[in-house]
């Protein structure tokens, strides 16, 4: 057991290292499916594929990433990077941001650029959360070993995974922690709050080719993708939970795929613990293993929160606000925290299939949905200051309506 624990404590503290003094800046980021005019896909290769409009943004991005065979997955400049999905899927990662108006002129301005490359290609930006006219198993992967290795265990454990990698689209915000104790309790609303923010950021009204049965098909896809390595992490919203119980959960994971030492990857389906059973993991392993887990909460050296679809720009900021006047509020974080008081992981999976099956009629710890939005919405608009409540409005509009994007369709 002395390797175990060693690379158990290895995994939290690379976690606690993470710990800042000044919190209060935001990461977001947020994948684009790329159509054409008439809705079709767009692959990475060919003249008018998503490599060649790589090509056109490195002007604006210069700091180019290649794979060993030349194929370009990435461009950025400080603080941007453009990387490219499994399927193709356009990916902007930008921050920290300490301003919600500075993180709206950098998405914006993105978009506005991302657009004038594709309309001579006749392509356009889908901005939903799932693929508007394809099957997932239909859409070309870029070529990446780290992706094929995932498609092909993912695929052998349902035919959620491929849909997630290939079909969908997020947007994912990570907020900064100060100390051990304030990321498990974050951690901890952050999960409890996973059913709701799926419904209020619900963009996906296509799945795989026809209108979507039921709500929240980010939520589905994630529930069923490989229930080892996402959802909620057991214990997670308990009071007795520790980053070391989250370092646990992420060595016993089985690892899909390890560094192989000369830059490339190789398949390795053991579990991590197994695979380092004889000798300590490098900071660069523990940082792969962390990344190798999809929980609608995930930990790094800050917190990611990822149950929304992807969304139109004004959404999008609109949910790093609500992200942030929670978060970084003490007073709108205790008002939360009291809205799932002693409930445990099956209470989020209830919720989460209560909303899939009614939306905002249905019910969440107890309480009803619209009622619980109501709450957080009212919460983090207290969090804020008087010049950033305003970025809330997009998605207050949608909870005060009943409503989502995808409803809207």
């Amino acid at each position: 057991m002395e390797m175990y624990d060693r690379n158990v404590d290895a995994i939290a503290a690379f976690i606690e290292s993470g710990c800042i003094a000044d919190e209060g800046a935001l990461g977001i980021e947020l994948e684009h499916i790329i159509v054409r005019e008439d809705s079709s896909p767009v692959n990475y290769s060919g003249e008018d594929g998503i490599q060649s409009a790589l090509e056109v943004l490195r002007a604006d991005y210069p700091q180019a990433t290649y794979d060993a065979e030349g194929d370009l997955l990435g461009v950025a400049r400080p603080g941007e990077a453009v990387t490219i999905e499994p399927a193709a899927q356009v990916e902007l990662s930008a921050g920290p941001f300490h301003e919600l108006a500075s993180a709206k002129a950098c998405f914006e301005q993105f978009e506005e650029k991302l657009c004038g490359v594709l309309a001579p290609k006749r392509a356009k930006l889908a901005k939903s959360g799932y693929h508007p006219t394809a099957r997932a198993t239909s859409l070309e992967l870029i070529p990446k070993q780290r992706y094929e290795y995932m498609n092909r265990y993912l695929g052998s454990v349902s035919p959620f995974g491929p849909c997630m990698m290939r079909g969908s689209a997020s947007t994912q915000v990570s907020i900064d922690y100060t100390s051990a104790d304030d990321c498990v309790r974050k951690y901890r609303v952050a999960s409890a709050l996973s059913p709701v923010l799926s419904l209020i950021c619900d963009n996906s009204p296509i799945f795989e080719g026809a209108p979507r049965t039921h709500r929240m098909v980010r939520t589905e896809i994630w529930q069923h993708c490989d229930p080892e390595r996402c959802g909620i992490v057991p214990g997670a919203v308990e009071g007795s939970f520790t980053l070391r119980d989250y370092a646990r959960w992420v060595y016993d994971t089985p690892a899909i795929l390890v560094p192989d030492g000369q830059g490339g990857w190789r398949e390795d389906s053991r579990r991590f613990s197994e695979i380092y059973a004889e000798r300590p993991m490098s900071r660069a392993e523990v940082e792969h293993a962390l990344s190798m887990v999809f929980p609608d909460v995930r930990l790094k050296t800050y917190l990611e929160i990822r149950p929304a679809d992807a969304m139109p720009v004004p959404y999008v900021v609109a949910y790093a606000a609500l992200v942030k006047g929670i978060f970084y509020c003490e007073e709108s974080l205790t008002r939360v925290e009291r809205l799932f008081e002693g409930i445990a992981a099956n209470d989020i999976e209830q919720a989460k299939n209560s909303l899939q099956e009614r939306g905002y009629a249905g019910e969440i710890y107890g309480r009803s949905a619209a009622e619980f939005a109501d709450e957080v919405m009212a919460a983090a608009r207290a969090g804020l200051s008087d010049n950033e409540r305003g970025f809330l409005e997009p998605l207050e509009k949608l909870v005060a309506a009943r409503t989502t994007l995808a409803d809207r369709e």
